[in-house]
């Protein structure tokens, strides 16, 4: 891998699947993982309104990412309070902010298929949001103390929630592509083994992916959200969370599986776009380096489909979601 920065990934981002093994558990009815919300205040104020309708307790892990876009003073302390009112782990972007240098870029380890502009650009968005950061010591003190992961128990499963993947804050295994290799098959099940989880919760690679394995001890998960905080499927304007809990949702989810009693959904994030596209330019106009990056994205979404993060030969059963996308 490069040392370049924006592609490295840290000795210090490395913990490796059995320190899951180890880490406390939380407990949760209804667990909701929000990863990549991006400093995208309209995404988080449809997380907490799905949640408010939810008849049971709602546990919100925000597994990192939540800043990004919001390089206002005022944003950036808005989303840092809230976000931490709940329960969060860092992500790569959360990690940098508390880096001494810059050595490591914004931290994403972005994999040799990516641009070399969108690495530059991605680095640049990241010195600006830090410039921002240096001004928040209280936010900054609250953002040291977070995990780089953690473990929840949903009835009778273990689910592992990081921002990467099993091994690394910033690990690119859980991407659909990797995921779906059949050379990457025995790393993913040694992970589960090594982690002692029923199931992974990611998020970090930016497009959202479900994968069910048939392992020597059973079927196991695993769910990428993509991100809260912009869109992920072509032609949509809406992030995506996962939902994970022993009862039905009042969301339609957009796909999911049962893992036992346990169900495992993706669901549909309704954000206010239009109120999002005017917070968004308002920080980052026309030939900025999140314009350039994003803006695409957040008018039209990605070249990504519902049947590429879910294809309904690996799901124990794929919703009707079509109309969303």
């Amino acid at each position: 891998m490069s040392e370049a920065p924006g592609r490295v990934c840290p000795l210090r981002y490395r913990y490796g699947a059995a320190a899951l093994a180890h880490v406390p558990e939380r407990r949760a009815e209804t667990l909701y993982v929000i990863g990549g919300l991006y400093g995208n205040r309209p995404a988080l104020d449809a997380a907490e309104a799905l949640a408010a309708v939810e008849t049971g307790s709602v546990t919100l892990c925000f597994n990192g990412d939540f800043h990004w876009f919001d390089v206002g003073a005022a944003t950036f302390d808005e989303i840092n309070r809230r976000v931490l009112r709940h329960e969060a782990t860092l992500g790569n972007v959360e990690a940098e902010l508390l880096a001494d240098n810059a050595e490591t870029g914004c931290g994403c380890a972005y994999p040799e298929t990516v641009d070399a502009g969108v690495v530059e650009r991605s680095n640049r968005i990241h010195d600006r949001l830090k410039l921002t950061a240096r001004h928040q010591p209280d936010a900054l003190a609250e953002l040291q103390s977070l995990p780089m992961f953690a473990c929840y128990r949903i009835g009778d499963i273990r689910i592992g929630v990081i921002h990467g993947d099993a091994e690394a804050l910033a690990g690119w295994g859980f991407d659909a592509a990797a995921l779906d290799a059949p050379d990457h098959r025995a790393w993913i099940e040694r992970c589960f083994q090594q982690a002692q989880v029923d199931g992974f919760a990611s998020s970090h690679t930016c497009l959202p992916a479900l994968r069910r394995f048939e392992t020597a001890a059973g079927a196991r998960w695993i769910i990428n959200n993509g991100a809260a905080g912009m869109p992920n499927f072509t032609h949509s304007q809406f992030g995506v969370i996962t939902r994970i809990s022993l009862t039905p949702s009042p969301h339609p989810p957009l796909y999911g599986g049962m893992l036992g009693q346990v169900r495992i959904e993706a669901l549909a994030l309704p954000f206010d776009a239009a109120r999002w596209k005017q917070e968004f330019l308002a920080e980052w106009p026309p030939g900025s380096p999140a314009y350039r990056s994003y803006f695409e994205r957040i008018q039209r979404g990605p070249n990504y489909t519902l049947a590429t993060a879910a294809p309904p030969a690996r799901s124990d059963f794929f919703s009707n979601a079509s109309s969303r996308t």
